[in-house]
Formats: C-alpha cells, sequence, structure tokens
C-alpha cells in the first residue's frame, strides 16, 4: 500500500525515532505494519530491528535475534507508543487524492471499487482477488470476479493476508484469533451468491440433531483449532511459525491451553527458527 501519512503523523514518528536512536525508516516501516490492524499487532521484517519479529498487544514479542533482550525492549517501547498515537488519532494516512475520470466520476488513487468506505488501512491482489480492510469502521471488502462484497469483520483486528486453498475466495486473512472464516461475518453488501451464516448455522444444527451429538459438536471447533498445533506437521517457514504462536496466544488468552502447555509448544516452534 502507497500510503503516504500527515505531516503531523510524519513528525511524530520521527520524534519517536528521535528518542529510540533508530532510523525514521524502520519506525515508518514498523508503524505501516502497526496500521494494519488498528495498533493491535505487527508482524515485520526490518534489519534495524532484528529481522523478522512480531509484536501484539498484551505483551507478546519476538524478535529474530531472540535472546537479545535489550532489542525485544526497544521493540516493546517502540510499538506501544505507536499503537498508542494510532488508537488516539495521532498518526493518520493523508486522505486519497480526488481525480476526475473521463466519465466525470470522482475516485479515489486506482478508483475506489469498494464503494464510499474511505481510505483502507491496507489494500492489495492476489490470484484475481482484490481486497481493502478498513480497521477503524470493521469492514473488509472483498472483488472477486466483477462482484464487491463487504464484510462486518466484528472484532477481528486482521493482519495477514495468504492464500486460500478452497471456498468461496482465493485468499484468506488471518487476525489475533486465528484464521478468518469468512462465511462467519456478516454481510453488509453484495455477496448474493454466498451462503449466509445464518443459513450455515442452520444447516448446522441440523446435522447435530442428526447426529444426536450437540455436546460433542459444540466442542469440535475447539479440538480442531488445538489440532492445528501438531507440530509433526508444522511448517518451517518463519512466518508461518510466528502465525502457530499468535494462535497459541489466542488459545491461551481463552484458557484453552494452560500458560505450561503454551510455553512448551511455543519453545518447541521458536526452536525451529
Amino acid at each position: 500500500m502507497n500510503a503516504i501519512f500527515t505531516d503531523s503523523s510524519f513528525q511524530n514518528m520521527t520524534n519517536i525515532a528521535n528518542r529510540y536512536g533508530i532510523s525514521v525508516n524502520a519506525v515508518t516501516d514498523l508503524t505501516n505494519a502497526l496500521m494494519r490492524s488498528n495498533g493491535t499487532m505487527a508482524q515485520f521484517n526490518i534489519p534495524e530491528l532484528g529481522g523478522g519479529g512480531q509484536w501484539m498487544q498484551g505483551g507478546m514479542t519476538m524478535v529474530g535475534d531472540m535472546f537479545n533482550n535489550q532489542l525485544k525492549s526497544t521493540v516493546d517501547g517502540l510499538c506501544v507508543e505507536l499503537s498508542n498515537l494510532i488508537n488516539q488519532g495521532g498518526i493518520q494516512y493523508k486522505p486519497l487524492p480526488k481525480q476526475q475520470n473521463q466519465g466525470g466520476f470522482q475516485s479515489g488513487s486506482g478508483g475506489n471499487w469498494w464503494g464510499d468506505l474511505g481510505f483502507p488501512n491496507s489494500t492489495g491482489s492476489q490470484n484475481n482477488t482484490s481486497y481493502a480492510i478498513f480497521s477503524n469502521i470493521r469492514r473488509l471488502a472483498i472483488q472477486q470476479n466483477g462482484k464487491v462484497t463487504v464484510f462486518d469483520t466484528l472484532d477481528n483486528q486482521i493482519g495477514g493476508v495468504g492464500q486460500q486453498q478452497g471456498g468461496n475466495y482465493s485468499v484468506s486473512f488471518t487476525s489475533q484469533y486465528g484464521t478468518v472464516d469468512l462465511s462467519t461475518l456478516p454481510i453488509v453488501s453484495g455477496g448474493e451468491d454466498i451462503p449466509k451464516p445464518q443459513q450455515q448455522a442452520n444447516n448446522n444444527n441440523n446435522n447435530n440433531n442428526n447426529n444426536n451429538n450437540i455436546v460433542e459438536d459444540q466442542f469440535s471447533p475447539v479440538a480442531e483449532e488445538i489440532a492445528q498445533f501438531n507440530l509433526n506437521n508444522t511448517s518451517d517457514y518463519e512466518e508461518d511459525i510466528f502465525a502457530k504462536i499468535e494462535k497459541l496466544a489466542a488459545l491461551k488468552a481463552k484458557d484453552i491451553l494452560t500458560k505450561e502447555e503454551f510455553e512448551n509448544k511455543k519453545a518447541d516452534l521458536l526452536s525451529r527458527l
């Protein structure tokens, strides 16, 4: 996303960079990563900050040099200050410039295919599917085959995008809870050909009644989520390891995993870096 920060936002980031003794470019890259989740989390690869790393609001900080506690403290301090500024409105992107096209319609740079949702925190395109994430208003817009669908993201802070295997879309999204199941998000507009969450819920209830196993089915999502951490099938890619640790932290926050289980699984994953 080629977004430009406002002058006051850039000054705030410059002040932070000077106080921490790092470059403005490093702070800018870290801020862009935080903006994708409205300041709640960041996944980055910044050489000046030890290369690949991740930060999550609430205490989880990981850096490439995992035994460098001073670097970890610096990253945590930077993210906390930048996150507070984002939430207070002290860091904002400049509005998209208006352009007059041949038909006389005013649109943002590159064309606002998402309509009047405003300025997105992040946009992109993969596998002929375009997406725009609006963290401040809890919206996710997806354009595929000329059709635009807008979802209410609820309390999901979307911070990652990847390739989807199967389903209605060719892209997938991750939040602080793990992979986002688009079928569970309310559709604000569009998406006439996509099964509504209520329809799927009714189908699930019917299946539960037929199986006479309601209690087991209620806990099956939890079992399925924990099963994803079968370390024998874990990818060795660094970004996948960070994503799995993020999911583990979410499970621990929900008291699904104990602190000891979380630390053991996290240590095993980190050993693969």
